[in-house]
């Protein structure tokens, strides 16, 4: 009989982003897994340096460097022989799809990490999904992919991990809802004045996670919590009404699932992405896990409150999506990516991020069933749109500012 503490064979992992903060934590578990998992393909966009220091140390099948023009003019002397280098979304989707292949971890950031899971799941693989963007634009093509192919889509993000572990304890017909929890972000005590004039530098510095630094800034104005929403809907097959935020800012409590008796089961942890990480790569059993357990031995409070969807109005774009479906996930992804960079880049405020996504969703040609070429053409379309806007009230504003003088 297999070890209930270890899997049964030896699992061939792919890593797509394996540079970021989620692909890191990857490494890590498979680092703690005694060999149960190899690194059968890294890959990074930006960052090769540590890309190929990566390759260098685990010594994985491939490793794809996805900037094409990137990768033409990097030194790549010191790769491992026994380790071949691929280039672009090609590469993504080789590695992803690879018979070898026995999980591929979606940690790639933002709409470019859609081919290469789309690859995994066409194939059948395990999916161990970071990637919010996968369900978010085309969250009916993914399902139903998945159905087709017999691949499985476990969730990675904290709060749908303890989701689906919570719903473990009923049957999916007894569920009356569930409810995501959100840390608040470091801006969830500011007054509509204060937001006015938040830095990129304060949206970055989370409370209680260290992530990149889209996902930060999502994380501050709570566009996460909208997107996560709208994961939920295609992970747990829930309606709109069956979805709820509520703000924990310890992050100890993942989430809760609410069954139609009243009895609420939660998942609890400290805030660590090696967690969820390694379940979605173990699953159905568990092992030891490096990330530290909760200490119940010490002291320690827990609070929870209902969100402000005045303050945080990105909270209601995430359940107009749930309700519209369509075209409307890959618009307001598309948006939300630009809007966040040119807040990053200091080009737009804090409360602008919204006004963008509102903005270019209500402007947007709405389709109810689009196949995937149509949700990439609009994707397109977002990003160009919204870069559009963005240009006029940056105008408008140094008109305003002419005429004022």
């Amino acid at each position: 009989m297999p070890s209930s503490s270890s899997p049964t064979s030896r699992q061939s992992v792919v890593v797509l982003g394996a540079t970021g903060s989620i692909g890191r934590s990857t490494l890590d578990v498979i680092r703690a897994s005694d060999g149960a998992f190899v690194p059968f393909a890294l890959s990074a966009h930006g960052r090769l340096e540590e890309l190929l220091a990566a390759a260098i140390q685990y010594r994985p099948r491939y490793i794809v460097a996805s900037d094409e023009a990137l990768a033409a003019k990097f030194d790549w002397s010191q790769l491992p022989a026994e380790t071949k280098l691929l280039t672009g979304t090609s590469g993504l989707q080789e590695v992803s799809s690879h018979q070898e292949a026995d999980i591929v971890v979606s940690a790639i950031v933002g709409r470019a990490g859609l081919e290469g899971t789309f690859a995994a799941i066409a194939a059948g693989k395990r999916v161990a999904l970071a990637n919010k963007e996968t369900l978010v634009v085309a969250g009916h093509l993914a399902t139903q992919m998945a159905a087709e192919s017999g691949a499985e889509i476990l969730p990675v993000d904290s709060e749908h991990s303890a989701i689906f572990q919570a719903l473990k304890s009923g049957r999916n017909s007894d569920v009356k809802r569930v409810i995501l929890t959100a840390s608040g972000g470091p801006f969830r005590k500011f007054s509509p004045e204060q937001l006015l004039k938040v830095t990129a530098e304060e949206a970055l510095d989370h409370p209680t996670w260290k992530m990149g630094p889209k996902i930060t800034v999502d994380s501050a104005t709570m566009m996460n919590k909208a997107l996560e929403i709208i994961e939920a809907k295609w992970l747990f097959d829930l309606s709109v009404e069956q979805i709820e935020v509520v703000v924990h800012p310890q992050s100890i409590v993942h989430s809760l699932v609410e069954f139609v008796d009243g009895s609420v089961v939660a998942q609890m942890s400290p805030p660590d992405m090696r967690m969820p990480i390694q379940l979605a790569m173990t699953y159905p059993q568990r092992t030891e896990c490096p990330a530290k357990a909760l200490d119940m031995t010490q002291a320690f409070s827990l609070e929870f409150e209902p969100p402000d969807y005045e303050r945080f109005p990105a909270l209601k774009l995430g359940k107009e999506v749930v309700q519209r479906g369509g075209t409307t996930g890959a618009v307001l992804n598309a948006a939300n990516e630009v809007a966040v960079q040119r807040f990053l880049e200091g080009k737009i405020r804090f409360v602008d991020i919204y006004r963008v996504c509102r903005a270019i969703l209500d402007e947007h040609p709405f389709e109810l069933s689009p196949d995937l070429n149509r949700l990439l053409e609009l994707d397109a379309w977002a990003r160009e749109e919204s870069d559009k806007w963005i240009t006029c009230c940056l105008q408008q504003a140094k008109d305003q500012a002419c005429s004022n003088t």
